[in-house]
């Protein structure tokens, strides 16, 4: 073993190991503790030879977020847009699962990195090669918000008073306390009334992959009806100011 560390720290030092480790150290202890310190003691460097590959903390976050976009499957050709939206948005999420940080990364980054604008950017040549309109395709990707990339803020995961994404959720979520079950019934009512049958069981409640299939399913539906419609945004403003009349 000693032998092995003693190869990787003689391994020279690139962008793509420092991005690997990094993605690694968060994998392993969570986004809140990577520091360039505690990556470079990691490589074996000393936290200066960071900087000759990337430049600071955000730019490192960025590339750690490619890293992880970049396990996403690529388009298979020859499937229909539906079938090929959907599988991709579950790699996606495959992705995520294997990295739970980074959903919280991407929701602080202020730009899209390069991979996640190349991936939005092929989702939207599936759906204009299915024969989608722009209009249609630009409320489609609205529509489909941050699900497309795997991941969503869910209502009833309790992660998020925690501060963490919605993506990934180990535990099941608790019951409401009397005095807010009491106050709100119906939201009590449903909050732990399901679970679920299959490999995906978190437990009692709301099981997270059934519950994202369940509305990537329903917004797929959805939009495939619009799109043999020849929906666009004109014609529904036309019928509302028509209503409004």
């Amino acid at each position: 073993m000693p032998e092995q560390v003693q190869t990787l720290r003689r391994t020279p030092l690139s962008r793509e190991r420092i991005l690997r480790a990094a993605v690694a150290l968060a994998d392993e202890a969570g986004i809140e503790s990577l520091s360039m310190r505690n990556l470079a003691q990691d490589l074996g460097v000393v936290p200066m030879a960071l900087y000759k590959h990337v430049a600071n903390k955000d730019e490192l976050l960025d590339g750690m977020i490619d890293v992880v976009v970049g396990e996403i499957d690529p388009p298979v050709p020859g499937t229909d847009w539906k079938q090929s939206v959907r599988r991709r948005i579950l790699s996606a999420r495959r992705a995520l699962r294997r990295h739970p940080w980074a959903p919280l990364a991407i929701e602080s980054r202020t730009m899209a990195t390069p991979a996640i604008l190349a991936y939005l950017d092929s989702v939207v040549a599936t759906l204009r090669a299915g024969g989608f309109s722009t209009d249609l395709a630009h409320h489609v990707m609205h529509a489909m918000g941050s699900r497309i990339l795997g991941f969503s803020q869910e209502l009833f995961d309790p992660s998020r008073q925690a501060g963490r994404s919605g993506a990934t959720n180990p535990d099941p979520p608790a019951a409401l306390p009397a005095e807010v079950a009491a106050r709100f019934p119906h939201l009590a009512e449903i909050s732990t009334a399901a679970s679920h049958d299959g490999d995906t069981v978190v437990g009692q409640g709301c099981d997270d992959q059934f519950e994202f299939e369940f509305a990537l399913d329903l917004l797929l539906d959805g939009i495939e009806r619009l799109q043999r419609q020849g929906w666009s945004s004109s014609r529904r403003s036309h019928r509302k100011d028509q209503d409004e009349a």
